[in-house]
């Protein structure tokens, strides 16, 4: 007997486009915000989450799903979903001073193409012109690592780690979508926001990294870290993962690039040089083939 598979292109419908499109504007703050701050990374990480998650906490006591013994894995799933994206943040700072905005946050949002290697590992089916996409974005990629390391050590680092954080991003997602099957939203993201924080907690002890007596303005940039990439931006996109497939909301992620890139050029007068542009905009290209050439396919 035939079973349609789960389809990993289809478009999101109704409120979903709008929580998409706000968190597209709200992570895209994030790389400049980062770039700007000059708190220490594991600091940042620490109250960007912890903030995130006491906005979410009262929402999920409400749900009583904390207290639910039935729900025992699904938290422990969360929890581990938090220490990822743990990992996640704190390459995804990293890279934000070592490179360029814009360079950091398209390697970052190469999110969706690890998201569609694990799907076609676990049996989903891609087209071939899909691939073609994907590899174009790998091109790409190449090309954007290419210029930084011949312009200096420090950017070429600053790539790898966007690199790392994109596949980390992709982990991430991918165990949220299956944890909020079951679980609220608001349950999966204070649980995973608070795991996050707490990680993030421990690499400034273990780093010694101050965690309060900061310049006004630095609360401030942290502040439009919390309301803009953590509310606005990652609680958006879980909320759309009950409906829209990970591949999907990983690709529309991808967007947050050129968001970000105009901030980095207005605020921060970072100007991409000549050579990244190119592996920019094939990023951007490969993304989009992958998403729009695939096509839902019967088992």
């Amino acid at each position: 007997m035939k079973t349609k598979t789960h389809d990993h292109t289809a478009l999101p419908q109704g409120r979903d486009i709008t929580f998409l499109i706000a968190g597209i504007f709200g992570i895209g703050s994030s790389g400049p915000l980062i770039a700007k701050s000059s708190m220490p990374i594991s600091t940042l990480v620490f109250w960007r989450n912890l903030g995130g998650a006491l906005i979410m906490a009262p929402f999920a006591i409400k749900s009583g799903e904390l207290t639910d013994k039935r729900n025992r894995r699904l938290l422990a799933t969360s929890a581990i979903a938090g220490v990822v994206l743990a990992a996640h943040f704190l390459t995804f700072f990293a890279a934000m001073r070592f490179t360029s905005v814009a360079a950091g946050t398209a390697l970052a949002a190469l999110q969706p193409i690890f998201a569609a290697l694990y799907m076609k590992f676990r049996g989903a089916k891609i087209s071939s012109q899909s691939l073609g996409g994907m590899a174009l974005a790998f091109a790409s990629l190449l090309l954007i690592t290419g210029v930084d390391f011949s312009l200096s050590t420090r950017a070429f680092v600053g790539d790898l780690l966007g690199i790392a954080c994109a596949a980390l991003a992709a982990t991430y997602v991918i165990i949220g979508s299956g944890v909020q099957k079951s679980l609220s939203t608001s349950t999966y993201t204070t649980v995973c926001f608070f795991s996050c924080a707490i990680t993030a907690l421990l690499a400034s002890l273990v780093t010694s990294s101050p965690l309060l007596h900061f310049a006004a303005r630095q609360w401030l940039y942290l502040s439009g870290l919390i309301i803009g990439a953590q509310f606005l931006g990652h609680t958006l996109f879980n909320m759309t993962l009950k409906r829209v497939s990970p591949v999907v909301v990983s690709l529309i992620v991808f967007f947050e690039v050129p968001v970000s890139a105009i901030i980095a050029w207005i605020w921060l007068h970072q100007h991409p040089s000549a050579g990244t542009i190119p592996g920019i905009i094939g990023l951007l290209i490969g993304c989009a083939i992958f998403v729009v050439r695939n096509k839902p396919v019967d088992d």
